[in-house]
């Protein structure tokens, strides 16, 4: 029975029509991608009605953070998704399968180096942020406990990169539909009932990155499949830690992929310093718009990561001219979903951030920020969309050199010089379109470059 619901949700990226199968890929990849930010708005939200805005503060403030991180692993397991696409596009099952295996393992262990090295800096970063003494002890134990969690999402995320792989994207959905769940339960019964704060939320997540993970792999174990996780060959590996040639091929692609992840993080981390030195109502209120506007990038990535799986199949089955449809297919249904997306977010702006906090203050300076952020995401399609074809082409280091000098250099930048001279919110926003239109430009040169000598 699962490995017929299995073969039911998987996808012939190969042969037929693109743009419905894109729609079928991508939209369980967004739903999957809104569900694992509804653990951070599921924290910043009880935090915010049952708590104070200072402990909402507290979490908003670390979202940059533990997205530095969790891009990382999502930039890795692309690499894992890339590798293990082209094998099934190439019919080489033995390396695909081993590929599996190498990603558990490389997965496991990156997740584990994290959360030490992490451990270690929490306080000098909390320092860094120049976060306010009035939230700072909160800051640092919910990041303290969520760091504990980080082998376990990353994982989810190689498990999830395996079952994209072959293009499966509901069996990660249903996982973190039920891992949610649990998470927003366990967030009300250890605020409400046991008055833990924000350690109760941090500790509520980890359980349910703990639950989605397991339930993964618990599949990838009873499938008999090419795709699926065999113990004795982990055993193997866990000695040889795999072909070298496969772990450097998915440390080649996902790497890079993962710096470009986190060179927005890093930006988002100098922006998140500056924003603090504007007191606790504008930290509260970007941590509310954040958390909407996430989500809303959660559509984008959800077809910028089926522009690389599918170019990645095509590609390994010798087939350009698909390649170059599958770009632009995808980029052209990414473009109507998030403009509809976009007017609505602005048109329920104040109704969506009266969920988080009814301070007046925040709500304005939130809404000033969605107007920023949101009404030029239709830049960011183009942005993902070339980058998520370079990708499936296996070619990763240029769009994150790219992006390191056009996201991270203006916003370092404009930090220090504009917002120094007028340190305001508005300046602040100001500098993400600019970026992403930049790197925009950057990216398109680069695509014209590169799909010559394809």
């Amino acid at each position: 029975m699962l490995e017929k619901f299995k073969k039911a949700h998987e996808i012939d990226m190969l042969n037929g029509s693109l743009w419905d199968k894109i729609i079928y890929f991508a939209l369980p990849l967004a739903v999957t991608g809104f569900l694992q930010q509804l653990f951070n708005a599921a924290d910043v939200a009880v935090l915010g009605q049952f708590v104070g805005k200072n402990a909402m503060a507290a979490v908003g403030n670390n979202i940059s953070i533990i997205g530095l991180l969790v891009n990382l692993f999502i930039g890795l397991s692309l690499g894992a998704n890339v590798v293990i696409a082209k094998n099934i596009g190439a019919k080489n099952h033995r390396l695909a399968h081993q590929a599996v295996h190498t990603a558990f393992l490389l997965a496991l262990i990156t997740g584990i180096i994290v959360t030490i090295i992490g451990e270690i800096l929490v306080s000098p970063v909390i320092e860094w942020l120049e976060v306010p003494v009035e939230v700072r002890e909160m800051a640092e134990i919910y990041l303290r406990v969520y760091l504990m969690g980080m082998p376990l999402i990353g994982i989810y995320n190689f498990e999830a990169a395996i079952f994209r792989s072959r293009g499966d994207t509901n069996t990660p959905m249903i996982s973190l539909i039920i891992a949610s769940a649990l998470n927003l339960a366990l967030n009300l019964i250890f605020v409400l009932i046991f008055n833990m704060g924000a350690y109760g939320v941090a500790l509520a997540t980890v359980i349910a990155n703990g639950v989605s993970a397991l339930i993964l792999f618990r599949s990838l174990f009873k499938s008999t499949g090419i795709i699926h996780i065999d113990i004795e060959t982990l055993k193997m590996t866990k000695i040889s830690f795999a072909d070298k040639i496969i772990l450097r091929e998915i440390i080649r692609i996902g790497l890079p992929a993962g710096i470009q992840g986190m060179v927005f993080s890093i930006s988002n981390l100098l922006i998140q310093a500056a924003i603090n030195s504007l007191g606790a109502d504008a930290m509260a209120a970007s941590a509310a718009a954040f958390t909407i506007e996430i989500n809303v990038y959660c559509i984008i990535n959800a077809f910028g990561q089926a522009t690389t799986t599918f170019v990645s199949q095509n590609y390994g089955a010798k087939n350009l001219p698909r390649c170059k449809r599958v770009t632009w297919v995808a980029m052209g249904l990414n473009l109507i979903f998030m403009a509809s997306l976009s007017a609505c977010i602005l048109i329920f702006a104040d109704s969506l951030l009266r969920f988080f906090n009814e301070d007046p203050n925040v709500i304005e300076l939130g809404t000033l920020r969605l107007w920023y952020i949101v009404a030029p995401e239709l830049i960011n399609v183009v942005m993902e969309g070339i980058s998520g074809a370079l990708r499936g082409y296996g070619i990763s280091l240029a769009p994150a050199i790219l992006t390191l000098i056009g996201v991270c250099g203006i916003r370092i930048t404009w930090v220090y010089t504009l917002f120094v001279q007028s340190p305001t919110y508005e300046t602040l926003m100001a500098t993400y379109p600019v970026s992403w239109f930049v790197t925009t430009i950057f990216l398109i040169f680069a695509y014209r470059f590169y799909i010559k000598h394809v």
